[in-house]
C-alpha cells in the first residue's frame, strides 16, 4: 500500500530537522575546543616566553635599548693595564646578560691619554692611576683644566720607591741631589706621585738630572752606570725590582717616617704599605713604604647613571672572572672596591655600592 504525497513531505522536513541538530552540535563542540586551545597551546609561530630568572639581592638592572658600544682605555701592551683593562671588557661581554652593549679594550698611552679621551667622547671607561686622576680632577699638577672625570672601581695597590745601586753610596731621598736619577717613562704621569714624594724630603725636580724610561730600561741604566738610581714599582713583587735585586747590590732607599705620615695625610691617594720580608731577592726584612696610587677604573662623569650601575654591578659580581687574567682583580673586593682615593665616584657606582652595603656616606671607604 503507498503512501500519501503529504506523508512524504513530513517526512523529508523531519529528515532535514534533525541534520541541522547534528550540524549544530558539531559546530559547538568544534568552537569550545578552539576556545579552549587559545589559552593553552599557542600556534607555532607565537612566541614562548622565556622563564623569569631567580630575583637577585639587588633591585634588578634595566637592560638597555639601543645597542651601546663602549671602549675602555688601557695603556700599552706590558703592563698591568692593558691586560687588566682587556679582562674587565671580556667580563663586560661574556657577563652581559640582557644588557645590549658591546665592549672593546683599546691599546693607549696610559693614565694621561686616558682621561683626556674620556673628557672628549672618544672613550667611555678606562684604567688609570689614582694620583694622576686626582690632580687631573682639581686641574692642579700640570693639568690644563679640570677634567670632568669619576672613578667605578679602586684596585691594586701601586707600591713603588726609589732604589740604587750600594756602590753609588745613595742611602735617603736627599743623597739623590746632583744625580742621574730615571722617574718613569716619558709622557706617563709619574711625575704626577713623584714630585710630592721629592718635596717631602726637600728635593724638587731641579735638585738633579731627571731621566726617562720604561721600567726595565732603568734596570739596564743603573747596570751600566748611566743612571745613579731608579724610581721603580707596581703589584709587589715587581718584576723589574726583583730583576735588578738579583743581578746586583741594590739599596732601597727609604722614605721618612714624618715625610711618609704627612704624604698620607695631605694626599688621599697615598696609603701606607710594607713590604713584607723576603718578597724581593737579598731583601730579607720588611720595609715599610707607600702605596703611592692605585691603579682605578674611571669614566666620565656625564656617562648616565644606569649605565654605569650596570656596569659596576656586572664586573663586581663576575670579578673572579677577572682575577683568572690577572692578581689585581682580588682587589674589587668589599673592602676596596669603593675605598676613597681622592677622586669622586660616579652615582651609578654609588648606587650598587650602597645597595649592597659597602659605602661609606663620607665619600667612599677610607
Amino acid at each position: 500500500m503507498g503512501l500519501a504525497p503529504w506523508s512524504f513531505t513530513i517526512m523529508a522536513k523531519e529528515r532535514i530537522s534533525a541534520v541541522f541538530k547534528q550540524i549544530s552540535i558539531i559546530s559547538l563542540s568544534l568552537a569550545l575546543v578552539g576556545l579552549s586551545g587559545c589559552g593553552q597551546k599557542p600556534q607555532p609561530n607565537t612566541p614562548q616566553p622565556k622563564p623569569k630568572p631567580d630575583v637577585p639581592a639587588v633591585s634588578p638592572a634595566k637592560p638597555s635599548g639601543k645597542k651601546q658600544f663602549f671602549g675602555v682605555g688601557t695603556a700599552p701592551p706590558g703592563g698591568a693595564f692593558f691586560v687588566v683593562g682587556g679582562a674587565m671588557s671580556e667580563v663586560l661581554n661574556e657577563f652581559k646578560g640582557d644588557n645590549n652593549w658591546e665592549v672593546t679594550a683599546e691599546g693607549t698611552k696610559g693614565s694621561k691619554e686616558n682621561i683626556r679621551r674620556l673628557a672628549k667622547g672618544e672613550l667611555d671607561l678606562a684604567m688609570a692611576n689614582a694620583a694622576i686622576t686626582y690632580f687631573a680632577v682639581r686641574g692642579e699638577g700640570g693639568w690644563d683644566k679640570k677634567y670632568p672625570i669619576r672613578s667605578v672601581f679602586t684596585m691594586a695597590p701601586n707600591v713603588a720607591f726609589f732604589i740604587a745601586p750600594a756602590k753609588n753610596g745613595i742611602k735617603k731621598i736627599a743623597d739623590l741631589k746632583g744625580e742621574r736619577v730615571v722617574c718613569g717613562p716619558a709622557g706617563a704621569g709619574f711625575e704626577m706621585f713623584v714630585k710630592p714624594l721629592l718635596e717631602a724630603h726637600g728635593v724638587t725636580y731641579e735638585d738633579f738630572t731627571p731621566l726617562n724610561n720604561t721600567q726595565f730600561g732603568a734596570v739596564g741604566m743603573l747596570a751600566d752606570g748611566s743612571a745613579a738610581a731608579a724610581f721603580l714599582g707596581g703589584a709587589v713583587p715587581t718584576a723589574s725590582i726583583t730583576q735588578a735585586s738579583t743581578s746586583g747590590d741594590i739599596t732601597f732607599i727609604p722614605f721618612e717616617e714624618d715625610a711618609r705620615k704627612q704624604l698620607i695625610k695631605d694626599y688621599p691617594f697615598f696609603h701606607p704599605i710594607t713590604i713584607p720580608g723576603g718578597k724581593y731577592p737579598k731583601h730579607d726584612e720588611p720595609f715599610p713604604c707607600l702605596n703611592v696610587g692605585s691603579m682605578i677604573f674611571i669614566t666620565s662623569a656625564d656617562k648616565d647613571e644606569e649605565t654605569i650601575y650596570r656596569v659596576t654591578r656586572t664586573i663586581y659580581e663576575n670579578r673572579a672572572k677577572v682575577v683568572e687574567k690577572h692578581p689585581a682583580g682580588k682587589a674589587i673586593n668589599p673592602k676596596n672596591a669603593a675605598r676613597n682615593t681622592g677622586t669622586p665616584f660616579h652615582p651609578g657606582a654609588i648606587r650598587f655600592y650602597k645597595e649592597i652595603g659597602i659605602w661609606d656616606e663620607g665619600g667612599g671607604k677610607k
